[in-house]
């Protein structure tokens, strides 16, 4: 007798426009050439980057790009640091340029306070795609921290500005500041979190609240979707997550369930619907 699960798939999730953008364009352009370079994975979902690569898509690393010549590279949502756009200058490689307009904003805010002479603090995960394209803009020099216990043995500068990698907590984000100020330290707080993904964060938990089981479904590598799995988590703790439909397990749900599906800014909806389609057939 099966389980006659009702599930339903959340309509706010999946990819964020930036993905979407940067997905379209690779298509279009493996369509018409058969093959393109992307470098590193265009989306932190190894079903999608697999889906892409049948078509063409050669992931490489930025060690292989000085020795690529006179071919398209395509740079994806989370954007680059300076120093690509010089080597594909040099090696004569055409970028198609899919970063993120959120993260290119970021990038351009970081680089006017880096040339004002203003030391630079970025909340982000150490070697993030978007985080190395950020602190690119400081030469290296912007301080990078994913917890604020990373500060305590940094001696900061009286004065500096905050600033954010784009998928982060925005309430985190503040607890942050208000704890720098509360030091004592003089602190320019820029935030610039996608409201598409904060919005995401307050709309989730509400989600997460009206079903009986959740399952999250995100890449392994995927950062927002750590997050957000933890805002399912706190308001339903019967969430699961699972980045392939093979990982589901039926014994975690009981008959007449109603069962939410939900995922990352870099999330493919198929995904969620062979999730979906599983869950289904118990």
């Amino acid at each position: 007798m099966g389980l006659n699960l009702s599930v339903s798939i959340d309509k706010d999730s999946g990819f964020c426009f930036g993905v979407v953008y940067a997905i379209d364009m690779a298509e279009e352009i493996l369509e018409e050439d058969g093959y393109l370079y992307c470098l590193g994975d265009i989306v932190h979902n190894d079903k999608e980057v697999v889906r892409l690569k049948d078509k063409g898509l050669r992931i490489i690393s930025h060690d292989d790009l000085p020795n690529l010549k006179n071919e398209k590279v395509l740079i994806r949502a989370h954007g680059e640091a300076p120093e690509t756009y010089k080597i594909a200058l040099e090696n004569n490689i055409t970028l198609i340029d899919a970063s993120c307009p959120v993260v290119l904003k970021l990038q351009n805010r970081i680089k006017t306070t880096f040339d004002e002479k203003e030391k630079v603090l970025i909340f982000g995960k150490h070697g993030h795609a978007e985080v190395i394209g950020l602190q690119g803009q400081t030469n290296g020099e912007a301080i990078v921290f994913q917890d604020i216990a990373e500060l305590d043995h940094v001696d900061l500068p009286k004065k500096f500005t905050l600033y954010s990698q784009t998928t982060k907590s925005t309430d985190k984000f503040y607890e942050i500041k208000d704890e720098l100020l509360r030091r004592g330290y003089d602190v320019r707080a820029n935030d610039t979190i996608c409201r598409q993904v904060s919005t995401r964060y307050e709309d989730l938990g509400s989600f997460a609240e009206a079903f009986d089981k959740v399952v999250f479904v995100a890449g392994k590598k995927s950062s927002n979707g750590k997050v957000l799995y933890d805002v399912c988590l706190k308001s339903n703790p019967n969430t699961y997550f699972i980045s392939d439909p093979s990982e589901l397990d039926p014994s975690r749900f009981e008959e007449n369930d109603r069962v939410g599906i939900c995922g990352a800014t870099s999330t493919p909806m198929w995904l969620m619907e062979s999730v979906r389609d599983v869950l289904e057939k118990y």
